[in-house]
């Protein structure tokens, strides 16, 4: 099952669509949270049963607004073809 989520950019051309990107997992004391390698781009804050286990994803969209640039990538076995990893 595919899931999308969302990344803010710092300075645009980065990433661009259907860029494969892998992801770093960071822990706070009670979410955890996303980077995409090499710290191009952060997501939100994820609850510990929200984790996501893919680490590749595939970029489908780059956008700029009023707060900054944005990403937003797909991550799943079945848009990849990556399993995900098993700790």
């Amino acid at each position: 099952m595919a899931r999308e989520m969302e990344f803010k950019m710092e300075r645009p051309g980065l990433l661009k669509k259907d860029d494969r990107v892998t992801v770093t997992e960071g822990w706070l004391p009670s979410n955890v949270y996303y980077t995409i390698d090499p710290s191009l781009a952060m997501s939100g804050n994820y609850p510990f049963p929200e984790r996501m286990m893919d680490r590749v994803g595939i970029v489908t969209r780059v956008e700029e607004n009023e707060r900054g640039f944005y990403v937003t990538a797909v991550f799943g076995e079945d848009v990849t073809g990556v399993a995900p990893e098993t700790k």
